[in-house]
C-alpha cells in the first residue's frame, strides 16, 4: 500500500470552497493534513480579522496570502487617495493575520482611456507609496498578472514579464510576483520569467487553477478543477521548484458548479488531484 501524498504544502484559497464558512475551511484543513490557507478581505473582515489569525494559528495551519490588495489605475486623485488607504489596510490585515504575502490586482483602464502604459506607470507610482510601509509591517507586495482577457477592466499586467517589470523598481523584499498557472500557462516566456523571478528572489506566491472552456459570461468564474483542462501542472511545479520555490501551492478555483458541491468533497477531490497532477 503506498504512502499518503505529503499535503503540507498544499494551501486552499478561502474561494476554492466558497459554501464553507472560515472554520469549516480551517477545520477540514487541518482534519486533511493540508498546510495552509488563502483568505479573502471580506469575508475575513465579517469574521474579524483577529478572530481569523487565531482560529487559523490555533488549528496549525498558515495563511499563504491574503488577496487581495491592488486597482491602482484610476486617473482621479479622490480615487487614489481612497485606492492608497484601501491598501494601507489591506497591509495591515495581512500583518494581523500572520501572512507576508499580499497579493495585488493591479486594476484595468479607466473609463474611455486607452494607454495601458500610462496605467501601469500609474500602478508604479502607488507601489513606490505602498511597499515602504508595507515592508515596515512585514508584508511583501506580490504582484499577480492577470491573463491578458482581463486587461481592460482587471489588470493592466498581463504576462509575469511585465509583473517583474514593475517589481524590479523596488527591493525583492518589499515587492515580489505572483505565479498563477490559470493566468500563465499559454505564455511560452514563462518559463523563463519564473527563472528570473526565481534568480532575483521575486517568488512571493504559486496558484493553481486549471484552464476549461467554454468560459462562461464574464469569464471570471471560469477556473477549473486540476487535472480538468490544459494545464500542465507538473511542468510548472517543477518551473518554481527549480527557481528556488520553497513555500506553498496555493489552489485558488472561481467556479459556482464547485460552490454548489458538498465542500468536504471539493476538499477531498482537490487534495486528491494536486497528488495526482502536481506532485
Amino acid at each position: 500500500m503506498s504512502n499518503p501524498p505529503d499535503l503540507s504544502r498544499l494551501s486552499i484559497n478561502q474561494e476554492t470552497i466558497r459554501q464553507w464558512s472560515l472554520p469549516e475551511l480551517v477545520e477540514g484543513c487541518a482534519r486533511a493534513g493540508i498546510g495552509g490557507v488563502g483568505l479573502w478581505r471580506a469575508p475575513v473582515q465579517k469574521y474579524g480579522v483577529e478572530a481569523a489569525a487565531r482560529l487559523v494559528r490555533e488549528a496549525g495551519l498558515t495563511v499563504t496570502s491574503l488577496c487581495r490588495g491592488g486597482f491602482f489605475t484610476d486617473r482621479d486623485p479622490a480615487a487614489r487617495a481612497a485606492a492608497e488607504e484601501s491598501n494601507r489596510r489591506a497591509v495591515d490585515e495581512a500583518a494581523a493575520l500572520g501572512t507576508g504575502t499580499l497579493v495585488l490586482v493591479s486594476g484595468g483602464l479607466p473609463e474611455g482611456d486607452r494607454d495601458l502604459g500610462a496605467a501601469r506607470e500609474r500602478v508604479a507610482d502607488a507601489l513606490a507609496v505602498l511597499a515602504p510601509y508595507a515592508a515596515s509591517a512585514g508584508v511583501r507586495l506580490a504582484i499577480e498578472p492577470l491573463h491578458p482577457m482581463y486587461a481592460a477592466d482587471r489588470c493592466v499586467v498581463s504576462t509575469l514579464g511585465q509583473a517583474l517589470d514593475l517589481a524590479e523598481r523596488f527591493p525583492a523584499e518589499q515587492v515580489g510576483v505572483v505565479v498563477d498557472t490559470y493566468h500563465l500557462w499559454w505564455d511560452d516566456r514563462a518559463g523563463e520569467d519564473i527563472a528570473r523571478a526565481g534568480a532575483g528572489g521575486r517568488l512571493a506566491s504559486f496558484q493553481l487553477a486549471d484552464w476549461i472552456t467554454p468560459l462562461p459570461a464574464g469569464v471570471l468564474l471560469g477556473r477549473g478543477q486540476l487535472g480538468d483542462g490544459s494545464v500542465d501542472f507538473r511542468w510548472f511545479h517543477a518551473a518554481v521548484t527549480a527557481a528556488g520555490w520553497t513555500g506553498p501551492a496555493e489552489v485558488e478555483i472561481f467556479n459556482e458548479a464547485q460552490w454548489e458541491r458538498e465542500g468536504a468533497a471539493v476538499l477531498a477531490e482537490t487534495a486528491e488531484r494536486y497528488a495526482a497532477h502536481v506532485l
